[in-house]
């Protein structure tokens, strides 16, 4: 099985009409939408989500920021997806980000960055275990995956 990796379109994006622009981005790229929920992520969640910064000054704000709107919680799944990701969404906040990747084109902000994906294959695994149960994965075929990922033999000679 490919790689997932779970991504959030945070409040800030939903609010700003964002969701299916960078929904756009990854369908573009070929990736493949496995799970998809708008969900209410609630201050318990959203603790458990950024617990690796429980110490830090930010934590309690990071919190309540989540927690304070809806947001587009999505797992996406390739081959090597966590980095091709990563790449596409840029520097932390849009103010440093590169134009061409979502936040560097969709934002300024030096305290909201509209989205989040997984650091590692490790991460992944355990957000997407925190926001998704099994059964709300779908694993399927796309219709193109030949032509996406190289796999397509061509046409004989």
């Amino acid at each position: 099985m490919a790689e997932r990796t779970l991504i959030i379109v945070k409040p800030d994006a939903v609010q700003r009409h964002l969701a299916g622009r960078i929904i756009e981005r990854f369908e573009s790229k070929g990736l493949k939408l496995v799970a998809a929920k708008l969900m209410q992520i609630s201050e318990e969640l959203a603790r458990r989500h950024y617990a690796a910064h429980k110490d830090k000054p930010f934590f309690e704000r990071a919190v309540k920021f989540m927690a304070s709107s809806p947001s587009l919680v999505m797992i996406w799944q390739a081959d090597g997806i966590v980095d091709i990701v990563r790449k596409m969404i840029g520097s932390t906040f849009g103010y440093e980000a590169q134009p061409g990747t979502i936040r560097g084109d969709f934002g300024c902000s030096q305290r909201y960055n509209l989205i989040h994906g997984s650091d590692s294959p490790e991460s992944a695994r355990n957000e997407i275990k925190m926001f998704f149960t099994p059964d709300e994965i779908v694993d399927y075929d796309l219709a193109d995956a030949g032509w996406l990922y190289s796999t397509r033999i061509g046409p004989k000679k």
